[in-house]
């Protein structure tokens, strides 16, 4: 719905306030300028703050301090209620800028082979 406001006319949702389309946060990028990100890999930022950094939309400001402790990507894109793939360009932008590290989710090399999993199905189906 448009709302107009005297000299300023500003778009608002009903329900949610003034919005701001996924594509006004990353300044129309679809893609990451560095990084892959997996939805289970996990985030962790490298400063306590980084409001003297330039440049940075309060979107960036927001993941900083969410990952002050680890979040995987799917956290911090449920946390801010933002799509994932805009959460995705943001911290490609926070790598760059070396406010995030990004740990990829580990192989399977930790988990037990099939043979273990196939055990306990049949162990629970002989209850």
């Amino acid at each position: 719905m448009r709302v107009e406001g005297g000299s300023e006319d500003r778009w608002v949702d009903d329900h949610a306030g003034p919005v701001v389309r996924p594509y006004a946060v990353t300044r129309g990028r679809a893609r990451p300028v560095t990084g892959t990100f997996d939805l289970i890999s996990l985030v962790t930022a490298t400063r306590a703050d980084a409001g003297a950094e330039s440049g940075l939309g309060p979107e960036h400001l927001a993941i900083v301090a969410l990952c002050q402790r680890m979040q995987s990507v799917a956290e911090v894109a449920a946390h801010l209620d933002l799509p994932v793939g805009t959460v995705r360009v943001l911290l490609g932008d926070l790598m760059a800028r070396e406010l995030v590290m990004v740990r990829p989710p580990r192989g399977s090399a930790g988990l037990p082979d099939e043979s273990v999993f196939e055990a306990v199905i049949n162990g629970l189906r002989a209850l």
